[in-house]
């Protein structure tokens, strides 16, 4: 079965820091922006392959949205 989440991507001073809010608790980092890719889609694996089929369930079938608003300060 295919599931679809949503990963955010912050950059900071120290590289990547990446995370899946479907998924408490599952985060990870990187050097790059390609290492933290790569590092998250391993961590939402792992995490998966952990949970019950109900589990996946709750947790994949969330519906999450992400947006950019851009704006100007005065």
């Amino acid at each position: 079965m295919s599931y679809q989440v949503s990963i955010v991507i912050e950059k900071d001073e120290h590289g990547y820091y990446a995370y899946c809010p479907e998924l408490k608790g599952c985060q990870t980092q990187g050097d790059s922006l390609e290492e933290v890719k790569a590092n998250i889609r391993e961590a939402v694996e792992l995490y998966v392959e952990t949970l019950s089929e109900a589990e996946r369930q709750e947790l994949l079938s969330q519906e999450i949205l992400t947006m950019t608003l851009e704006m100007q300060v005065a």
